[in-house]
């Protein structure tokens, strides 16, 4: 089995030679170190049996850091070591549950231990697992479980009235307020055998769900990534090894998955929090010293409206990575938070399907504070017009990815389109002639009216820029004269501006034509867990 070891570093080398990046961002992460023969040989061996996906991932820290810190949350801290144990007892009392290879448990937790030793544990078993969004109302989850048909279901306490009566099987509470569940993950690992379990013969596969912001979610199955993955991130996001890392972004997002399984190979301490609270956060990241910050653009809104007293309250002069996903940063709000807390934010843009499409990096903020950044290493990204020819820098069309992290197709059934071997991400762009990548909306959300192209994430962005403006939404709707019209919804912090106000302040900066007909005045717009504007809630709004 010790001759597995050779045959790995050999892969990875004959790749990075092939490349050139990997083993210099490997090296320059800190991944790369040295280690006894017995701890290469035990890692060769866990490789080999459980490969490079979490029940791997978090095997492999066991034998590389058994005592180091891996996760902080509300209820303390587990080591490496700990975790490993505590998901081989969680596995062997979902075995005597029923569940096996093959099988399909759905997880509805939010961040807290209970959410990682269920991905471990379930993974372990070679079942898949499915992530729950946890701002799911009642008919979506009953349309997912009944879609996707879990063996089980484990379920933060709060969620068990919504999930009374939907499909899924045993229920299982994972965090707990309350004395009343019979059946918890802390009693089923604390009663279970925290032996090292035998691997599975089939590799479990990871479901994370769509926003379902337009629709109905779909299940996007993801294999390991394994180490291209991260060597892609890291390309252009300068994460180190063992850096404190507090995940603020829902574990369940695509985003927030990818820094728990990153944190498998740069050996992170995550920390965690339930649920977001702006100051909460500001705390947990000065409290624990963490230097790397995982969000979704609504976040960086929240805390940059805490009062300056607030915000100059907590220290974090040790923060190197503000990394942040999930949805377009509106307005200028990256150069808000750069000149409140430093040039250290990066934002990634991608789709659950396609993974990471680009990165920009506070340098691309700085100078086009609009763009996407560009590609990182190991991923191409393309322009095509609705012929299939592939446009030139400066024009706009559809915008196609591909990498070694594209998703194989939805549960039910369907597929993104694939062009060339790339895959659509859903958005019209176009390449800058600075070589950046700039999104222009969804190409199912522009509208034709009178004749003139018009994308609601332009007028949107105008309209965050406004001073008085928190935030921002546009859609299109009907209009007899014109075919399609923009309607904008926006919410202000001063009374005193209205309608009129935001319509002439689009007037000054965008063409006439893209000044929207209506703008609805909201005390919030209605957003998913991640962050993302539910803009098929904002259908009809308006006409009321």
């Amino acid at each position: 089995m010790n001759r597995a070891l050779p045959s790995i570093l050999e892969s990875l080398a004959s790749r990075a030679a092939a490349a050139g990046t990997p083993v210099k961002v490997l090296a320059g992460s800190g991944v790369v170190r040295p280690f006894p023969p017995s701890v290469l040989a035990r890692l060769a061996r866990t490789l080999v049996q459980w490969g490079t996906g979490p029940a791997g991932g978090f095997a492999t820290l066991a034998v590389r850091y058994p005592d180091r810190l891996g996760l902080v949350d509300e209820l303390g801290s587990l080591t490496f070591g700990e975790l490993h144990r505590r998901s081989n007892a969680l596995a062997r009392a979902l075995a005597e549950r029923g569940v096996g290879e093959g099988d399909n448990v759905a997880i509805m937790c939010r961040n807290h231990r209970g959410f990682v030793d269920a991905t471990l544990a379930v993974n372990k078993l070679g079942a898949d697992v499915l992530y729950l969004n946890t701002a799911f109302a009642g008919p979506q989850l009953a349309d997912v479980l009944e879609r996707e048909q879990p063996t089980l279901v484990i379920h933060d306490e709060e969620f068990t009235e919504l999930l009374a009566g939907a499909p899924g099987g045993e229920r299982i509470v994972a965090w707990t307020e309350t004395d009343a569940p019979e059946v918890t993950l802390e009693c089923l690992i604390a009663r279970g055998d925290a032996a090292d379990v035998p691997a599975p013969s089939r590799r479990g596969r990871l479901i994370i769900l769509t926003s379902g912001t337009t629709g109905t979610p779909k299940g996007a199955p993801r294999n390991e990534a394994g180490i291209d993955a991260a060597v892609s991130m890291m390309s252009r996001i300068p994460l180190k090894a063992g850096w404190r890392t507090h995940v603020a972004a829902p574990l369940f997002h695509t985003w927030g998955l990818a820094h728990l399984l990153l944190g498998m190979l740069l050996g992170s301490t995550l920390v965690l929090r339930r649920t977001f609270d702006p100051e909460q956060m500001l705390e947990a990241v000065a409290s624990e010293r963490c230097e790397a910050v995982v969000v979704v653009p609504i976040m960086l809104q929240r805390v940059l409206a805490l009062p300056e007293e607030r915000l100059a309250a907590y220290d974090l002069s040790h923060v190197k990575v503000v990394a942040s996903s999930g949805s377009a940063l509106p307005g200028d709000i990256a150069l808000a938070w750069m000149d409140a807390f430093g040039d250290h934010l990066y934002n990634i843009y991608g789709s659950t399907e396609v993974a990471y499409a680009s990165i920009a990096t506070p340098t691309d903020l700085r100078e086009a504070p609009g763009s996407a950044g560009k590609p990182p290493w190991g991923t191409t990204v393309k322009i095509f017009d609705e012929t299939g020819r592939e446009v030139e820098p400066g024009e706009s069309g559809r915008i196609f990815v591909g990498n070694g992290m594209l998703f194989e197709g939805y549960t039910g059934g369907g597929h993104k389109e694939m062009r060339d071997g790339l895959m659509s991400t859903g958005d019209v762009g176009r390449f800058g002639d600075d070589g950046r990548l700039y999104v222009e909306g969804r190409d199912d959300e522009m509208i034709v009216s009178g004749g003139e192209n018009v994308f609601p994430k332009e007028v949107e962005d105008c309209l965050a820029r406004h001073p008085h403006v928190r935030e921002a939404a546009a859609i299109g709707v009907d209009d007899p004269q014109w075919g399609k019209r923009l309607r904008a919804f926006v919410v202000v912090d001063d009374d005193a501006c209205t309608e009129d106000d935001l319509k002439d302040w689009v007037k000054q900066n965008l063409a006439r034509y893209k000044v929207p007909r209506e703008v609805v005045l909201l005390d919030e717009l209605p957003r998913n867990a991640t962050g993302k504007v539910r803009k098929l809630d904002l259908s009809g709004w308006g006409e009321r």
